[in-house]
């Protein structure tokens, strides 16, 4: 991978360069950019991420190449010289003196990455893409957890208690519309909330069996964007769900 990486990165700047020259833009001295390149090269091999690079460049490239839309790239990344030569990140750090070590630096040892913008709309097709070049024993998506807030916490414990909507939609409505806010916040500061407790036994049940609810995991969704690769088949690595769909 070191020397693939490297003979990507070499080419990728040659045909980079070209282009820009033709354009007129700002480009640094030729001796830079190789100085740079070596150095980063260098620090992705130590560090153990060669192979992080060659797949990003992978599936980005395979997207642009088939007229999905992607972004120039943001954060830390575009201070990669590697990544702007592999074709990962579309600006030159090298004029605009952006810092390589912000995105890796063996000093400050952390997982890289890329924040990478596809079109939504396309974007099934890239994570179809990459499914079938890795297998798909090998890639999965990420699973998300939705939690029972505190109004979702006494809608559902009503329904289960025979509430009708609308007597459960009143109870539900005195939570404030506090971002986190918990049951008991919502008790402790709205007075309504408290005397309707205190006049009807059934909402001071509902209340007490969805405080004992609130926060437990409610479903489980996927995650918008984020796809796992593993080395080799993923059920070894990490437990799976299969959703709705497969």
């Amino acid at each position: 991978m070191r020397e693939e990486i490297k003979r990507l990165s070499l080419e990728g700047l040659a045909r980079r360069l070209e282009v820009a020259r033709s354009r007129g833009d700002q480009v640094a001295e030729e001796s830079r950019y190789g100085e740079r390149l070596d150095f980063e090269l260098g620090v992705i091999d130590r560090m153990g991420f060669n192979g992080y690079f060659l797949i990003v460049a992978d599936f980005i490239g395979w997207a642009k190449a088939n007229d999905i839309p992607v972004g120039p790239g943001r954060g830390s990344g575009a201070g990669s010289l590697v990544a702007y030569s592999l074709g990962i990140t579309d600006l030159d750090p090298m004029p605009y003196n952006l810092v390589f070590e912000r995105f890796l630096n063996p000093e400050r040892v952390s997982m890289p990455d890329f924040d990478v913008d596809f079109c939504q709309e396309n974007r099934g097709r890239v994570i179809d893409y990459v499914t079938q070049k890795y297998g798909q024993q090998s890639v999965s998506q990420i699973i998300t957890y939705g939690k029972l807030q505190a109004r979702a916490a006494v809608r559902d414990v009503g329904r289960v208690m025979g509430f009708t909507y609308g007597d459960v939609d009143v109870v539900a409505k005195l939570i404030p519309e506090k971002l986190g806010i918990t049951l008991q916040e919502a008790i402790d500061t709205e007075p309504r909330l408290r005397e309707l407790m205190d006049q009807d036994a059934k909402v001071a049940t509902l209340m007490d069996l969805a405080r004992k609810i609130e926060g437990l995991t409610r479903h489980a969704g996927i995650h918008a964007a984020g796809v796992i690769i593993a080395d080799g088949n993923i059920i070894e690595q990490a437990p799976l769900y299969r959703g709705s769909e497969g």
